[in-house]
């Protein structure tokens, strides 16, 4: 059997930019992607913080260091620029997997420089 778990989370990143008239997805800066472990073309969530809205895309590796958090076609209706993100990505895990499974938590300042990675959540 396989269980889905949280593998990755961007924990309050800014929107830096929307874009409505682009083919779709996220940019994502990307040290934050590689710190992450979030792969290019990945499948997202993206919780907004702000408005409460919730829905699914995929990854765009933005430029490293470069902040960029931009949410791009149909989806950019569920965004504003300087809205608060939590972006996550999930994973299929064996119970075997799950022995040494840690999820990857990324948090972040007010200028998407990332701050640390944990194991666990930072109350």
């Amino acid at each position: 059997m396989q269980r889905t778990f949280l593998s990755a989370k961007l924990h309050r990143v800014t929107t830096t930019a929307v874009e409505l008239d682009y083919e779709g997805s996220c940019e994502i800066d990307g040290v934050l992607l590689d710190a992450a472990d979030i792969g290019a073309f990945e499948q997202i969530q993206i919780y907004n913080i702000n408005n409460g809205n919730r829905f699914t895309t995929y990854t765009i590796r933005g430029k490293d260091n470069s902040g960029v958090i931009s949410v791009n076609g149909a989806a950019a209706h569920k965004v504003n620029v300087g809205d608060v993100l939590i972006i996550a990505a999930y994973g299929m895990y064996t119970e075997k997997e799950l022995e040494s499974y840690a999820p990857r938590l990324c948090y972040v300042n007010d200028q998407n420089v990332l701050t640390k990675i944990s194991a666990n959540i930072s109350l």
